[in-house]
């Protein structure tokens, strides 16, 4: 089952009164025009239903006020954390339901001060970007600006987790351009060459034909080279959910881009949403691969889903020298000596095997965790993969075959 957020502190919400009422009702309509500039696609029908179900369930705690909420507005997975952090912040900060139901409830709780969580940038930025704005316009400053970082560098450093929604979107359309050729491949195939060693028969004799037979111009051919195919396999789980969709557009865009990329969602199962995401709009890719996925922000299994796809897919899809990403933190919910069979054997079958893991953001990493003891050893590459910065490097490394950032040989020698 998966995960769901805890809802703040119970306070009930008001249920009768005129004024109450058509109070309640104005804050529900700016809430939810601060879901849909926070990334939810909540329109008027969406509010008219709240309304009602927040009438017709007669709720008497926040915690019903918040699940009433949370059922008509969420139709996604990945909506539950902005959901959580707009309601924490937007009740919290201005305090609506506290100040309505002061006169049902004369002492209201107030919330404990919670750590930022994933989304909390984009969702205080939705709620309060007039607010900043006002602010801004009053207390103007002049700075000079000059030996400054430019916006683009910082956008191309920061971290997924923290970006607003305009920072993403100008990070997705960053994403398009990573989408590079990737190093060829030579087949056993043979194919029409300039420099071949080996004559065309055939293709010598039909151009001698168009001279009446008089001479004979040699063609040659020589071996094929091809981009290799890429297999992405994507944690999913509650760990990796700050994380999980924008990689899911970078990997519609690379699926795009190119022919044979195989793209597998894993957490406590293994699913196939490679013909999900090759659907033109990102927007209708991601909703299919919701839909197919049942177990979004679960746990994490990666033994077992490993298991999965060596048994069912490895060999469909790791053929002519694929390429295989492996996206995970590597906390195994269950670690154990199956984990490195079923890993050294996905490393045997792949021509080469790169680990991204988004923990690597941190400059005091150690691979102190035992899943990660025990898949680094087995893995070609090991790098991080949290901001544009890292993308740039991945698509970079894998386009001229590595690089010796991406050796996992210095992370095992930190914990030796």
């Amino acid at each position: 089952m998966t995960d769901r957020p805890e809802p703040p502190h119970p306070v009930p919400p008001p249920s009768g009164g005129s004024g109450q009422s058509g109070r309640l009702a104005e804050n529900i309509l700016y809430f939810a025009r601060a879901l849909r500039a926070a990334g939810i696609p909540v329109g008027p029908g969406a509010v008219l239903d709240a309304l009602e179900a927040v009438k017709a369930a007669g709720v008497g705690t926040r915690d019903d006020f918040y699940w009433t909420l949370h059922a008509v507005f969420v139709k996604r997975h990945e909506h539950s954390v902005l959901f959580d952090q707009a309601f924490r912040i937007f009740f919290r900060r201005r305090g609506y339901v506290d100040q309505l139901l002061a006169m049902m409830l004369p002492q209201a709780p107030s919330a404990p001060p919670q750590p930022p969580q994933a989304g909390a940038t984009r969702v205080h930025e939705a709620l309060f970007s007039g607010l900043d704005d006002k602010l801004k316009k009053e207390r103007e400053v002049e700075l000079d600006t000059r030996m400054t970082v430019s916006d683009r560098e910082i956008l191309q450093r920061k971290d997924f987790a923290q970006m607003t929604s305009a920072e993403i979107a100008a990070a997705k359309a960053a994403m398009k351009k990573l989408v590079l050729p990737l190093a060829a491949v030579r087949t056993r195939r043979l194919a029409p060459h300039r420099r071949g060693r080996l004559i065309d028969l055939r293709r010598t004799l039909r151009a001698s034909l168009k001279g009446g037979g008089d001479y004979i111009d040699l063609r040659f051919i020589g071996p094929k080279t091809k981009p290799p195919p890429i297999v992405a396999l994507l944690d999913i789980s509650g760990s990796m959910s700050q994380y999980s969709r924008i990689f899911l557009h970078f990997l519609h865009d690379l699926t795009d881009a190119r022919k044979r990329v195989s793209t597998f969602l894993f957490g406590t199962r293994l699913t196939n949403v490679t013909r999900a995401l090759r659907e033109r709009d990102p927007d209708d890719a991601l909703a299919a691969c919701s839909a197919s996925v049942p177990d979004w922000s679960g746990g994490t299994r990666i033994a077992s889903s490993l298991h999965a796809f060596n048994r069912l897919w490895a060999r469909r899809v790791l053929t002519q020298g694929a390429i295989v990403l492996l996206i995970t933190d590597g906390l195994e919910r269950d670690a154990d000596d199956s984990l490195a069979f079923e890993i050294d054997r996905l490393h045997r079958s792949c021509r080469r095997l790169v680990w991204l893991n988004p923990l690597l953001r941190f400059e005091g990493f150690e691979a102190r965790a035992r899943g990660i003891k025990t898949m680094l050893p087995r893995v070609d590459e090991f790098r991080p993969i949290h901001n544009l910065e890292s993308m740039a490097g991945l698509v970079a490394a894998l386009r001229h075959g590595g690089d010796a950032a991406g050796n996992p040989k210095r992370w095992m020698q930190k914990v030796a």
